[in-house]
C-alpha cells in the first residue's frame, strides 16, 4: 500500500517517539494522534476464579471507557489486561511475570491488581525495583504494607504499593465478632496455608478467643486438595458448632463446605471472609451454601446512594450482577488515572514519569463509588470498610458495615 506524504510523515514520527497512539482522522481531513497512556491490570480471570477476578476487571474497564470520554486532550488510556490464574488458580510466579511484562513496557505508567495476597507478595518486589504504581483491589493480608515482613518484599525504600480495600487484621477480627453474634461458641478453624488464607485465619483465631470462643483446632491444607473427608472427620470428632475457611473458594473453601454433610456436620455453621464470596461458591455448595457467613473488605454499594450511577452503568454495560470487587476495581483504576492526569497537568501536559504518578497517587483524595480513597504512609487505604454477609436461599444478603479507625 502506497503512503501519501503526510501519511509517510506520521508514520514515521510514530516510529520515534516511545509512546503509541491512535492516529485519527478529524473533521477537515487532517491527521494527529492522540497519545496512549497504559495501564496494566493483573488479575486471575479464568478457570476456578473467573467469578471474583472477571467482574473485577469489569469495574477497571468501565472507568477507564468514562475516563476516556474525558481525557486530557490529546491523551487516551488504554487496558492491558493479563491473566495471573494458572491452571485455573491463581499464580505467584505467573504474577510476577505479568508485572515484569508491564514494567518493559515503557507507555505503562501504573498497575491495577492484584486480587490474591500471594500474589502480590510475588509482585511487589518487581514494581518496586521498577518505580512503577500499583494499586491492588482486593488484596488484604496485613504484612504486604506493615510491618518488618513488608519492608523485606520491597527493593527500594520507597512505596509504590497501594490498595483500595482495608486490611485482614481488621476483617479477620469484625469476622469474629459476627461469628460471635450469631451465637457460634466453639470453632473448628481450616486454612489453605496462603499467605491470605492463613494470615486471616490466625487473626480469626485470636479474635474469637479473645472474645469468649474456644478453637478446638486449627489445620492447614495442601494445594490441589480435593478430598477433605479424613479432615472432616477429625474436625466432627472435637464438635465444633463452626467451622471457619481461611482461603478462596478455589483453594478448597467451597468443596469443604460441599463435603461437611458427608461426615456429619451438614448442620454446623461454616463461615470465612471475602475469598468465599464470590458466585462460585455458591454454585459448587447449592443448598449447603445457607446460613453461611462472610466478610467483604469493601462497603455494600447496593446500600450508598453515591454508587447508584456506577451500578446502573456496570449492569447496562455488562449485563451482571457485580461482583465482590467490581466497584474496588473502578475506584482503583479511578486513583491511578486521577494521579496520571494530575501528572501530565504538572508536567506542562506532557506524559509524566512513573515516579511522578507514584507521587500523585500517594496524594489521591479522589471521590469513588465506594467513597473518598486515599492512603496512609504505608499505602494503605483511610476509607477501610467491612461488610458482613449471610446466604439465604442461595443468595447472599447483606447484614451490615462498620468502618474501620486508621491512624
Amino acid at each position: 500500500m502506497l503512503l501519501t506524504k503526510l501519511g509517510r510523515r506520521v508514520f514515521a514520527v510514530g516510529l520515534a517517539v516511545g509512546v503509541s497512539a491512535f492516529l485519527t482522522i478529524g473533521t477537515t481531513g487532517t491527521a494527529f494522534a492522540d497519545t496512549v497512556i497504559k495501564i496494566g491490570v493483573d488479575l486471575p480471570v479464568s478457570g476456578a476464579e473467573t467469578s471474583q477476578g472477571l467482574p473485577t476487571q469489569h469495574g477497571a474497564e468501565l472507568a477507564v471507557e468514562q475516563a476516556n470520554a474525558k481525557a486530557p486532550a490529546g491523551f487516551k488510556f488504554e487496558l492491558v489486561e493479563l491473566d495471573d490464574a494458572v491452571q485455573g488458580l491463581h499464580n505467584p510466579a505467573q504474577g510476577a511475570q505479568n508485572v515484569r511484562t508491564f514494567v518493559a513496557d515503557p507507555v505503562v505508567l501504573g498497575i491495577l491488581g492484584p486480587f490474591n495476597s500471594s500474589v502480590a507478595k510475588a509482585e511487589i518486589p518487581v514494581s518496586n525495583a521498577a518505580g512503577i504504581a500499583q494499586i491492588a483491589i482486593a488484596t488484604t493480608n496485613q504484612t504486604l504494607t506493615q510491618g518488618p515482613d513488608s519492608v523485606k518484599i520491597r527493593s527500594k525504600p520507597l512505596n509504590t504499593f497501594f490498595r483500595v480495600c482495608t486490611t485482614d487484621d481488621h476483617q479477620g477480627s469484625i469476622g469474629a465478632k459476627f461469628a460471635r453474634k450469631l451465637g457460634y461458641k466453639s470453632a473448628f478453624i481450616i486454612d489453605d496455608n496462603e499467605v491470605y488464607g492463613k494470615g486471616i485465619a490466625d487473626i480469626f483465631e485470636t479474635a474469637f478467643t479473645a472474645d469468649g470462643g474456644v478453637v478446638v483446632g486449627h489445620e492447614h491444607i495442601t494445594k490441589g486438595q480435593q478430598d477433605f473427608k479424613a479432615l472432616l472427620t477429625k474436625a466432627a470428632s472435637q464438635h465444633p458448632d463452626l467451622v471457619y475457611f481461611g482461603g478462596v473458594t478455589a483453594s478448597g473453601g467451597g468443596l469443604i463446605r460441599k463435603q461437611m454433610a458427608d461426615v456429619g456436620l451438614g448442620n454446623v455453621g461454616f463461615g470465612g471472609a471475602d475469598g468465599i464470596s464470590d458466585s462460585e461458591f455458591i454454585t459448587i455448595t447449592g443448598p449447603a451454601s445457607n446460613s453461611v457467613f462472610y466478610t467483604v473488605a469493601a462497603p455494600d454499594i447496593s446500600n450508598l446512594p453515591s454508587a447508584k450511577k456506577f451500578t446502573d452503568d456496570y449492569k447496562n454495560k455488562f449485563h451482571e450482577e457485580l461482583g465482590a470487587y467490581s466497584a474496588n476495581g473502578y475506584a482503583a483504576a479511578q486513583v491511578l488515572i486521577s494521579a496520571i492526569e494530575a501528572a501530565i497537568k504538572a508536567n506542562g501536559g506532557a506524559v509524566p514519569s512513573r515516579a511522578d504518578v507514584v507521587n500523585y497517587v500517594q496524594q489521591s483524595k479522589v471521590s469513588t463509588p465506594i467513597g473518598i480513597v486515599g492512603f496512609d504512609a504505608n499505602g494503605d487505604t483511610t476509607n477501610g470498610i467491612i461488610s458482613s454477609y449471610q446466604i439465604k436461599n442461595q443468595t447472599k444478603t447483606f447484614i451490615g458495615q462498620g468502618t474501620v479507625t486508621t491512624k
